[in-house]
């Protein structure tokens, strides 16, 4: 071992290096958190690696980078930031959508808590348990992040809702554009930020009727945020050429969605990420009108990419945990407050009927949001019922079915099979199929698609989008055979890596950073498929969906395996990226 000269060594792996490039077959050398060297054998006798790992009939590629990910809590007790971290994630950016911890002032920590039960359905008493508040302002904030084992590298957002309600007060910022001096000050604290390392800032703008609202049920401060409030954020970071924006709006008429987004992209000159492009199972207009519009933004210098839904993770939800349906101003209603609350609304009469009427209107829009989060009620599956053997009779059957079986509206049996069940009885999205045709499309045609929007860490009761990097290999790439390996790997990896400014990683090249996948395309799985499994892995005893992967040789971020054969172990050689790298 005294001639060892390089960390570790894959031997005989055949390389996919992220940028597009034929795959081929070579070792790669690790030394120092690098890739020293691709190809054979250095000269010199003796040992020439500390470990090796027989690549032999795998593929190694670069590690994959999520770019959507609600992990701003988990990272505190989980710094694996599983689900993601199982599938071959190595980097990971928190803060999205305008939600986060900081800066925070002391006394709204429990409101910056419960408002993350509700948007994200992050479980209050893990956070209670997993989180130690030693911070207030973005820099506190960001050394504590570097200070905190990480199993993965991040780079931070600006929650842009935290900096509102930080400068405003959380009434103000939900009622009125800030004053001018509010504006500024929110500019001089976005400066400080990105002086200590932030990457940018993220936005949700849904509107007064968010798919995700706040604690009480009202819009997040970000829904009904001002033009002017985000184009003076969007002002720093054109002063000073650095940083992007990630923003998902849906909040007017699409025409004048898109409009403003150019308007951020011009003031901005910085790379904006849109969500969500999703393809429809038969109607292709659905995903090519939004990237036809994202390459004519780019013909006119305008720097957009397209965040892609591309996993095909289902939801299987009780009405206790339930928030999806929020953009109904009746299920909003009627799933907020304790459980007791609920149970009460459930049986009010009035309310009752609103839900009825809203499911009945001809509401294009409400009807697209509850199929692609949970699935139209009518079509909900019963798969569990809690225990509740008089309910049992029900499990596999549709609420439709049993809707005309017992000659009521469907949305009664939901809300009566749950009462039944005290809110436990579980409800499934049926799988009816994806497109992958649709899929390859968007990832083959369109220079500027990013796959993902994993929203790992967040709606851990119902949802498991963090397995979308090896379900897009396995789906796409081995079972469909629509995208090749090569462009897999450069859309999971390098494309995401430059939208986001990480700089040396995405890509497998001597002297980047080596953070690395070894994995076999035949034996790569997702267990369980399509719905997690359910775990009680987190503080206080708090359980989550999961779902595990199979088939990773290994999982290797900064020149460390964090993952061998499936199994954690324990390294956390993650690195906070100030500005995108490390220090």
């Amino acid at each position: 071992m005294a001639n060892a000269i390089y960390d570790l060594h894959l031997q005989g792996g055949t390389v996919v290096d992220g940028t597009g490039a034929p795959r081929f077959q070579a070792d790669v050398w690790i030394k120092d958190g690098q890739v020293a060297r691709i190809g054979d054998t250095p000269q010199g006798g003796g040992a020439q690696a500390r470990h090796t790992i027989d690549a032999a009939g795998l593929v190694v590629a670069p590690g994959f980078v999520d770019l959507h990910t609600h992990y701003d809590a988990q990272i505190r007790w989980d710094p694996w930031c599983t689900i993601s971290g199982w599938h071959g994630v190595t980097s990971v950016v928190l803060g999205n959508c305008g939600f986060g911890f900081a800066p925070v002032k002391p006394d709204f920590r429990e409101r910056s808590m419960l408002t993350m039960t509700r948007t994200e359905a992050i479980p209050y008493e893990s956070m209670k348990a997993g989180m130690d508040w030693d911070w207030e302002t973005i820099p506190e904030y960001m050394d504590s992040l570097e200070r905190a084992a990480k199993g993965v590298n991040v780079i931070q957002y600006m929650p842009t809702a935290s900096l509102m309600t930080y400068v405003m007060g959380l009434e103000a910022a939900k009622s009125r554009p800030a004053t001018a001096a509010e504006r500024a000050r929110m500019q001089q604290l976005l400066r400080e930020g990105m002086d200590a390392g932030l990457c940018g800032f993220s936005i949700q703008r849904l509107g007064p009727d968010s798919v995700q609202a706040d604690f009480d049920g009202s819009p997040m401060v970000t829904d009904t945020m001002a033009d002017e409030d985000i184009l003076a954020l969007a002002e720093v970071l054109h002063e000073r050429d650095e940083g992007f924006i990630q923003i998902t709006q849906a909040a007017g008429p699409i025409k004048q969605d898109l409009a403003f987004l150019e308007k951020l992209a011009a003031t901005a000159q910085r790379p904006i990420l849109h969500n969500v492009v999703a393809p429809a199972r038969k109607d292709p207009e659905v995903h090519r009108r939004p990237l036809r519009w994202v390459e004519s933004c780019r013909e006119r210098g305008l720097p957009i990419y397209a965040q892609c839904a591309t996993g095909r993770s289902g939801f299987a939800f009780t009405l206790e945990h339930w928030n999806l349906y929020d953009a109904s101003p009746a299920w909003r209603a009627v799933t907020t407050g304790s459980k007791a609350d609920k149970l009460q609304k459930m049986q009010d009469p009035q309310l009752r009927r609103r839900l009825i009427d809203e499911a009945e209107e001809a509401d294009r829009r409400l009807q697209v949001i509850q199929a692609g989060v949970g699935g139209n009620p009518r079509h909900l599956l019963v798969q569990d019922v809690g225990g509740h053997s008089a309910l049992e009779q029900y499990v596999g059957l549709s609420v439709g079915d049993i809707a005309s079986e017992q000659s009521k509206h469907h949305i009664e049996v939901m809300l009566d099979l749950s009462l039944q069940g005290d809110l436990q009885v579980e409800f499934l999205g049926p799988d009816k199929g994806s497109n992958a045709e649709f899929i390859a499309e968007m990832m083959t045609d369109s220079e500027y698609a990013i796959p993902g929007v994993s929203d790992g860490g967040a709606h851990t009761k119902f949802f498991t989008g963090g397995s979308y990097t090896t379900d897009f290999l396995t789906w796409l790439v081995r079972d469909q055979q629509v995208v090749s390996l090569e462009q897999a790997h450069y859309r999971l990896s390098n494309l995401p890596a430059q939208a986001a400014g990480f700089k040396d990683r995405g890509v497998l090249a001597e002297g980047a950073a080596a953070d690395l996948v070894v994995y076999d395309l035949g034996e790569l799985a997702i267990d369980p498929p399509w719905i997690g499994g359910i775990e009680h892995d987190l503080p206080a005893g708090e359980w989550r969906r999961v779902q595990r992967a199979v088939g990773y040789k290994a999982i290797i971020v900064n020149g460390t395996v964090t993952f061998a054969d499936g199994e954690c172990t324990g390294a956390t050689p993650g690195k906070l990226l100030r500005h995108g790298h490390a220090a």
